[in-house]
């Protein structure tokens, strides 16, 4: 199956190393670098769990004339991404860099910009969007608020989507949080949904979430509770409990990204929204035993499962 990915790639960059002493200039720790490495990050991680399902993904966002946009669209290629629709803008890729002494992250620097696309970039943006659903099986809104998903890009996305007849996947942020009517998944977690809200939600009370569905316009809303797992439910009402499958919890970092990647896959291959729900969040449970932004493959999945229910 292809998977189109529209959203906010990002490259992350890791400087491990050693502290021995302070710095003269100021009290804080100097970090002699030992290893540099690089790993893909928001919607590119998306591709890359996509790939590792089996699935072929296309992703369509921005990246810099940098050289981190160099390396982003080279892991993605190397990966069997196709890489068509990265449109090359005058802003630079989102790289969030994070220094590593001793296994304790000492500080996170972030080069980005986070204003939406111009004018002329939206207009490549939709060209590519055009093309990639068109050819797709399933769709994929990833937003990290960092400017792909504008108004524009979403609604056109959305109605390709609708007009071919394939299910869409989104995994939102605060800036356009309500403007995703049509999605088949609407994947926000906890938090974003509160935020968004501007209120708790309250999970124990029947009319809490379907008032909120109904405001949102999906099919269904899938809301991920971190250890509780998650709660689906659809138009009817129907809530649907899935616990958490985790057997440990090493790095939570990447999770959503694999539940969102196997939401899109297991729907474009005809599973329904509560089979999907169940699939991905066995592969939740086994990428957060990993270290890091974490790919998850069907056959750790299956091997997942077995452990669970024998």
């Amino acid at each position: 199956m292809r998977i189109a990915i529209i959203g906010d790639a990002m490259l992350d960059t890791y400087l491990l190393g050693d502290v021995e002493r302070i710095s003269p200039e100021a009290p804080v720790p100097v970090v002699r670098v030992r290893e540099r490495r690089h790993a893909l990050g928001g919607a590119a991680n998306v591709a890359q769990n996509v790939a590792a399902l089996g699935a072929r993904p296309e992703l369509v966002a921005v990246l810099g004339a940098d050289t981190a946009g160099v390396q982003l669209r080279s892991m993605l290629s190397e990966l069997g991404t196709d890489v068509r629709g990265l449109v090359t803008v005058e802003r630079p890729t989102t790289t969030k860099t994070r220094i590593v002494a001793r296994g304790q992250q000492v500080v996170r620097v972030d080069e980005e910009v986070d204003s939406e696309c111009d004018e002329p970039d939206v207009a490549r943006l939709h060209e590519a969007v055009d093309r990639a659903v068109a050819e797709a099986d399933a769709l994929v809104l990833e937003d990290y608020n960092k400017g792909v998903l504008g108004l524009g890009v979403i609604t056109r996305a959305i109605a390709a989507a609708r007009s071919k007849g394939i299910p869409i996947v989104v995994d939102p942020k605060y800036r356009n949080f309500f403007a995703y009517g049509g999605a088949t998944i609407f994947k926000p977690n906890r938090r974003e949904l509160e935020a968004a809200l501007g209120a708790e939600v309250d999970l124990d009370h029947p009319d809490t979430l379907p008032a909120v569905l109904e405001r949102l316009g999906a099919e269904h809303l899938l809301l991920t509770l971190s250890e509780k797992g998650m709660v689906l439910i659809d138009a009817t009402g129907e809530l649907t409990r899935i616990p958490t499958t985790a057997r440990e919890v090493f790095d939570v970092v990447g999770a959503g990204d694999t539940v969102t990647a196997y939401l899109a896959g297991m729907l474009a291959a005809g599973a329904t929204a509560a089979e999907a729900a169940v699939i991905a969040n066995y592969a939740a449970g086994v990428e957060v035993g990993k270290a890091g932004a974490a790919t998850v493959s069907p056959a750790e999945i299956i091997e997942a499962y077995e452990e669970q229910n024998t």
